[in-house]
Protein backbone atom coordinates (compact mmCIF):
# COMPACT_ATOMS: atom_id res chain seq x y z
CA UNK A 1 0.00 0.00 0.00
CA UNK A 2 2.87 2.38 0.89
CA UNK A 3 4.57 1.57 -2.40
CA UNK A 4 1.34 2.29 -4.29
CA UNK A 5 1.03 5.71 -2.60
CA UNK A 6 4.67 6.49 -3.39
CA UNK A 7 4.15 5.59 -7.05
CA UNK A 8 1.02 7.78 -7.22
CA UNK A 9 2.90 10.69 -5.66
CA UNK A 10 5.77 10.29 -8.14
CA UNK A 11 3.35 10.21 -11.08
CA UNK A 12 1.57 13.32 -9.83
CA UNK A 13 4.90 15.14 -9.35
CA UNK A 14 6.15 14.19 -12.83
CA UNK A 15 2.89 15.27 -14.49
CA UNK A 16 3.04 18.61 -12.67
CA UNK A 17 6.66 19.14 -13.71
CA UNK A 18 5.83 18.27 -17.32
CA UNK A 19 2.86 20.64 -17.28
CA UNK A 20 5.11 23.41 -15.93
CA UNK A 21 7.62 23.10 -18.78
CA UNK A 22 7.50 24.59 -22.28
CA UNK A 23 10.05 23.72 -24.96
CA UNK A 24 11.43 26.21 -27.49
CA UNK A 25 13.01 24.58 -30.56
CA UNK A 26 16.33 25.61 -32.11
CA UNK A 27 14.68 27.51 -34.99
CA UNK A 28 12.28 29.45 -32.72
CA UNK A 29 12.30 32.57 -30.58
CA UNK A 30 10.11 32.38 -27.49
CA UNK A 31 8.32 35.01 -25.42
CA UNK A 32 6.72 34.28 -22.04
CA UNK A 33 3.32 35.79 -21.30
CA UNK A 34 1.60 36.26 -17.93
CA UNK A 35 -2.21 36.26 -18.04
CA UNK A 36 -2.07 36.99 -21.79
CA UNK A 37 0.36 39.92 -21.58
CA UNK A 38 4.00 39.71 -22.74
CA UNK A 39 6.11 39.31 -19.60
CA UNK A 40 9.63 38.47 -20.81
CA UNK A 41 11.64 37.56 -23.86
CA UNK A 42 13.31 36.65 -26.06
CA UNK A 43 13.78 33.21 -24.51
CA UNK A 44 16.62 30.90 -25.50
CA UNK A 45 15.93 27.49 -27.14
CA UNK A 46 15.35 24.72 -24.61
CA UNK A 47 13.00 24.04 -21.70
CA UNK A 48 11.31 26.98 -19.98
CA UNK A 49 9.53 26.86 -16.63
CA UNK A 50 5.90 28.04 -16.72
CA UNK A 51 3.08 28.03 -14.19
CA UNK A 52 0.03 26.43 -15.87
CA UNK A 53 -2.91 28.83 -16.01
CA UNK A 54 -0.63 31.82 -15.37
CA UNK A 55 2.15 31.66 -17.95
CA UNK A 56 2.26 30.58 -21.56
CA UNK A 57 4.99 30.71 -24.20
CA UNK A 58 4.50 32.24 -27.66
CA UNK A 59 6.86 31.03 -30.40
CA UNK A 60 8.04 32.90 -33.52
CA UNK A 61 10.31 31.45 -36.26
CA UNK A 62 13.91 32.67 -35.96
CA UNK A 63 14.77 31.42 -39.47
CA UNK A 64 14.13 33.28 -42.73
CA UNK A 65 10.47 32.82 -43.74
CA UNK A 66 9.56 32.46 -47.43
CA UNK A 67 6.05 33.81 -48.06
CA UNK A 68 4.68 33.48 -51.60
CA UNK A 69 2.06 35.99 -52.73
CA UNK A 70 0.02 36.21 -55.93
CA UNK A 71 -1.15 39.69 -56.87
CA UNK A 72 -2.05 42.06 -59.70
CA UNK A 73 0.63 44.73 -60.19
CA UNK A 74 -0.40 48.00 -61.92
CA UNK A 75 1.95 49.39 -64.60
CA UNK A 76 2.69 52.87 -65.92
CA UNK A 77 0.51 52.40 -69.00
CA UNK A 78 -2.48 51.41 -66.80
CA UNK A 79 -2.36 47.62 -67.25
CA UNK A 80 -2.60 45.00 -64.49
CA UNK A 81 0.08 42.31 -64.61
CA UNK A 82 -0.37 39.02 -62.72
CA UNK A 83 2.69 38.16 -60.64
CA UNK A 84 3.87 35.52 -58.20
CA UNK A 85 6.32 36.98 -55.70
CA UNK A 86 8.41 35.51 -52.87
CA UNK A 87 9.09 37.64 -49.80
CA UNK A 88 12.03 36.43 -47.71
CA UNK A 89 11.92 38.01 -44.25
CA UNK A 90 12.66 37.33 -40.59
CA UNK A 91 11.77 38.78 -37.21
CA UNK A 92 14.69 40.31 -35.28
CA UNK A 93 15.09 38.25 -32.11
CA UNK A 94 15.73 41.27 -29.86
CA UNK A 95 12.44 42.86 -30.99
CA UNK A 96 10.14 39.82 -30.88
CA UNK A 97 8.51 40.91 -27.59
CA UNK A 98 7.67 44.30 -29.14
CA UNK A 99 6.36 42.65 -32.35
CA UNK A 100 4.00 40.41 -30.37
CA UNK A 101 2.84 43.26 -28.14
CA UNK A 102 1.95 45.47 -31.10
CA UNK A 103 0.84 42.96 -33.76
CA UNK A 104 0.30 39.56 -32.11
CA UNK A 105 0.98 36.23 -33.80
CA UNK A 106 -0.87 37.32 -36.98
CA UNK A 107 1.87 39.84 -37.85
CA UNK A 108 2.42 38.29 -41.28
CA UNK A 109 -1.20 38.83 -42.41
CA UNK A 110 -1.64 42.13 -40.55
CA UNK A 111 1.74 43.80 -41.21
CA UNK A 112 4.08 42.05 -43.71
CA UNK A 113 1.57 41.35 -46.52
CA UNK A 114 -0.21 44.76 -46.50
CA UNK A 115 3.15 46.60 -46.51
CA UNK A 116 4.35 44.40 -49.38
CA UNK A 117 1.18 44.93 -51.47
CA UNK A 118 1.41 48.69 -51.02
CA UNK A 119 5.13 48.81 -51.90
CA UNK A 120 4.70 46.48 -54.93
CA UNK A 121 1.83 48.56 -56.36
CA UNK A 122 3.71 51.83 -55.80
CA UNK A 123 6.95 50.60 -57.43
CA UNK A 124 5.39 48.69 -60.36
CA UNK A 125 3.26 51.72 -61.33
CA UNK A 126 6.50 53.56 -62.24
CA UNK A 127 7.46 50.95 -64.86
CA UNK A 128 6.10 49.75 -68.20
CA UNK A 129 4.74 46.20 -68.32
CA UNK A 130 7.55 45.08 -70.66
CA UNK A 131 10.12 46.17 -68.02
CA UNK A 132 8.91 43.34 -65.75
CA UNK A 133 10.25 40.88 -68.36
CA UNK A 134 13.57 42.63 -68.94
CA UNK A 135 16.79 43.24 -67.03
CA UNK A 136 14.95 45.98 -65.12
CA UNK A 137 13.31 43.23 -63.02
CA UNK A 138 16.15 43.16 -60.45
CA UNK A 139 15.85 46.92 -60.01
CA UNK A 140 12.11 46.55 -59.37
CA UNK A 141 12.78 43.83 -56.76
CA UNK A 142 15.36 46.04 -54.99
CA UNK A 143 13.00 49.04 -55.01
CA UNK A 144 10.15 47.01 -53.46
CA UNK A 145 12.52 45.64 -50.79
CA UNK A 146 13.83 49.14 -49.95
CA UNK A 147 10.30 50.56 -49.65
CA UNK A 148 9.24 47.67 -47.39
CA UNK A 149 12.30 48.12 -45.17
CA UNK A 150 11.53 51.83 -44.74
CA UNK A 151 8.32 50.75 -42.94
CA UNK A 152 9.19 47.35 -41.43
CA UNK A 153 12.66 48.03 -40.01
CA UNK A 154 11.28 50.12 -37.14
CA UNK A 155 8.70 47.40 -36.45
CA UNK A 156 11.39 44.74 -35.88
CA UNK A 157 11.55 42.95 -39.24
CA UNK A 158 14.34 42.36 -41.73
CA UNK A 159 13.40 41.87 -45.39
CA UNK A 160 16.15 39.70 -46.89
CA UNK A 161 14.87 39.70 -50.47
CA UNK A 162 11.88 40.17 -52.76
CA UNK A 163 11.82 37.87 -55.80
CA UNK A 164 9.52 38.25 -58.83
CA UNK A 165 9.14 34.56 -59.70
CA UNK A 166 6.61 34.57 -62.52
CA UNK A 167 5.03 37.38 -64.51
CA UNK A 168 1.96 36.91 -66.72
CA UNK A 169 1.42 39.80 -69.11
CA UNK A 170 -2.02 40.52 -70.64
CA UNK A 171 -2.48 38.32 -73.73
CA UNK A 172 -2.50 41.23 -76.24
CA UNK A 173 0.68 42.74 -74.79
CA UNK A 174 2.48 39.37 -74.67
CA UNK A 175 1.57 38.77 -78.33
CA UNK A 176 2.78 42.23 -79.41
CA UNK A 177 6.09 41.73 -77.56
CA UNK A 178 6.56 38.35 -79.27
CA UNK A 179 5.77 39.91 -82.68
CA UNK A 180 8.24 42.72 -82.03
CA UNK A 181 10.97 40.22 -81.09
CA UNK A 182 10.24 38.14 -84.20
CA UNK A 183 10.39 41.29 -86.39
CA UNK A 184 13.73 42.23 -84.82
CA UNK A 185 15.07 38.73 -85.49
CA UNK A 186 13.90 38.85 -89.14
CA UNK A 187 15.46 42.29 -89.55
CA UNK A 188 18.75 41.04 -88.09
CA UNK A 189 18.69 38.02 -90.40
CA UNK A 190 17.99 40.21 -93.46
CA UNK A 191 20.85 42.53 -92.48
CA UNK A 192 23.16 39.51 -92.27
CA UNK A 193 22.04 38.29 -95.72
CA UNK A 194 22.55 41.74 -97.30
CA UNK A 195 26.01 42.10 -95.73
CA UNK A 196 26.98 38.69 -97.09
CA UNK A 197 25.71 39.55 -100.59
CA UNK A 198 27.53 42.86 -100.50
CA UNK A 199 30.78 41.10 -99.58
Amino acid sequence: RLMKKTMMAMLAASSLSLGACATIRQDEIGVKTRFGRVASGPLQPGAQFVIPGVHSVLRVPSRIVNREVRLEMPTREGLNVSAEVSILYRARSEQVASILEKSGLRYEEDVIIPVFRSAAADVSSRYMAKDLHSGTRSGIESAIKAQMMSVLSARGFEVENVLLKSIRLPADLARSIEEKLEAEQRSEQMRFVLDRERQ
